[in-house]
């Protein structure tokens, strides 16, 4: 069993969903990727992504090999910050998943979360 460990600093990301992203970037003709969080799900929160063309000059931004970038706007840091991405497959599917250090709780589908003291 792998222990995660969390920088609050920082997103991070695995090397094969910066491959994945990579290619989506390619697909869409993006510059980066957008990390947001919308009020929804059974459990408060829920991540949502974004292909941005341009990338805002008040956003957190990340930058991984190969170019990859992934945006977090100011309003949604406190939410997401730490957040590690993995590409998960199972079975013949493949989905990105957050692992969240900030959230206390995720719905029983894995597709909404919730933070402390929210």
């Amino acid at each position: 069993m792998q222990t995660a460990t969390f920088d609050p600093s920082t997103i991070s990301l695995s090397d094969s969903a910066q491959r994945h992203v990579r290619k989506q970037l390619n697909q869409e003709n993006a510059t980066g990727l957008q990390l947001h969080v919308t009020e929804s799900g059974c459990n408060g929160y829920m991540y949502a992504l974004k292909f941005l063309e341009n990338i805002p000059k008040d956003a957190h931004v990340f930058e991984f090999d190969d170019h990859v970038k992934v945006v977090v706007d100011n309003q949604h840091w406190d939410l997401v910050r730490g957040t590690h991405i993995d590409l998960v497959t199972e079975g013949l599917n493949s989905s990105l998943k957050f692992e969240n250090p900030n959230a206390d709780t995720h719905c029983g589908c894995g597709e909404s979360f919730s933070i402390r003291g929210t």
